[in-house]
């Protein structure tokens, strides 16, 4: 019988990998994504003061189903919103080892057509 590893174990792998390349720093940060079944976190970091600069969930707007496209085009709305209050106008979008698809895409696209470029 072959042995699989844990979705969540191979997803893990994805992004250490990825994180050795993707990085932010202060005048361009990292957007990162994290998805539960339950909801979608989105975090604005600065990598080199190691210091998160905007954040946004579905669990922060009270989105009572936040684990579905729509709730996270609405997380994405309000990140994009509080960035430009905060005046970051570009930024790095690291998927957090996801597929760049369903939830994760709506996201980002919502994210940019409220402003947020990457």
């Amino acid at each position: 019988m072959i042995k699989k590893e844990a979705k969540t174990v191979a997803r893990q792998r994805r992004h250490v990998r990825v994180r050795e390349t993707v990085s932010g720093t202060k005048e361009i940060p990292r957007l990162n994504v994290f998805r539960s079944n339950k909801g979608i976190y989105v975090q604005v970091i600065d990598d080199v003061a190691q210091k998160t600069l905007v954040s946004s969930s579905t669990v922060e707007l009270k989105i009572k189903n936040g684990g579905n496209i729509e709730a996270a085009k609405l997380v994405g709305a309000d990140i994009a919103k509080k960035c430009k209050a905060a005046k970051i106008k570009k930024v790095v979008f690291d998927r957090g080892g996801y597929l760049y698809h369903g939830r994760v895409e709506a996201l980002a696209d919502a994210a940019r057509e409220n402003g947020l470029e990457f």
